[in-house]
């Protein structure tokens, strides 16, 4: 019975992933749909294996026979979750550790640490509390006014806490990386991630400069792992360069609510959970 439950959340997995289609409508909407087909799936996968790991491999469910198979199944799809966890975790500290061996200046009353390197770069690194770190390049390639804009953008994603987000969404991309979809949906939350910074910068600064600041930098290599690294020049293909450039020279976006029925669809995933007092 429980490699029936698994059989029945790895088919409902895919099937969810290929709903996914071409991104449309404005940013709440792609947001929540792209987000909610990113996290359901692998939620329903862990959740599952969870609960069969709480019945345990003896015993019967709704007459049915339960087996080693189907827990060892889930051990192993639990423990390679846990070390792909631990493993990008360790990685966010080694960049983190090595980032906080650079200088560090006061840059507009913000400590910033600075890489000694002709590229222009900057980025939030790190979790909760990231580094904002910048090269030599960036200061000195850009004007005051275009250099600010750059740091307003990365201001928004300290505000917005984007590498502790995007650290647990690319824990459950490194999960599920073989379900379909998987990287076209981390390529678009990672856009609509930097729409929204972009949004965020331009309530501040003047778009137009935020504009041709982001076109100076968009050849920027990144230097981290963008699961805790949120970059002004976010490597992404060159059409959503041109999404973002649009987004700043055209009309602001109405701002529209977010749907609460959609994230209680998330829920859906406690449903394994149901099983667990049917097993004895």
């Amino acid at each position: 019975m429980h490699l029936v439950m698994i059989l029945v959340a790895l088919a409902s997995a895919c099937l969810l992933r290929c709903t996914w289609s071409e991104p449309s409508g404005n940013w709440t909407t792609r947001w929540q749909r792209s987000l909610l087909l990113f996290l359901l799936p692998p939620l329903l996968l862990l959740i599952t294996a969870l609960a069969v790991l709480c019945m345990g491999p003896q015993g019967q469910m709704i007459g049915l026979h339960t087996d080693w198979f189907s827990y060892c199944l889930a051990l192993t799809y639990v423990g390679m979750s846990i070390f792909f966890g631990l493993q990008l975790a360790a990685q966010g500290w080694q960049s983190l550790q090595h980032i906080r061996n650079y200088p560090q200046i006061d840059l507009d009353g913000k400590p910033v640490y600075l890489v000694d390197n002709p590229v222009l770069f900057s980025a939030q690194i790190g979790f909760w509390e990231p580094s904002l770190v910048v090269t030599q390049g960036l200061l000195q390639a850009l004007e005051p006014e275009h250099l600010e804009a750059v740091l307003t953008h990365e201001q928004a994603h300290h505000y917005y806490r984007d590498t502790f987000w995007f650290f647990w969404l690319g824990w459950l991309r490194h999960c599920t990386s073989w379900l379909p979809n998987t990287e076209a949906l981390w390529q678009e939350l990672l856009v609509l991630r930097e729409l929204r910074a972009d949004r965020w910068a331009a309530e501040r600064v003047d778009s137009l400069l935020l504009a041709e600041s982001l076109l100076m930098v968009a050849s920027a290599p990144v230097i981290a792992s963008e699961s805790f690294c949120a970059a002004f020049s976010c490597a992404a293909p060159r059409n959503r360069l041109e999404e973002r450039i649009e987004a700043l020279l055209g009309e602001p976006e109405t701002s529209t609510p977010s749907s609460s029925w959609t994230w209680s669809l998330v829920l859906l995933a406690l449903l394994p959970l149901v099983a667990v007092p049917f097993h004895s």
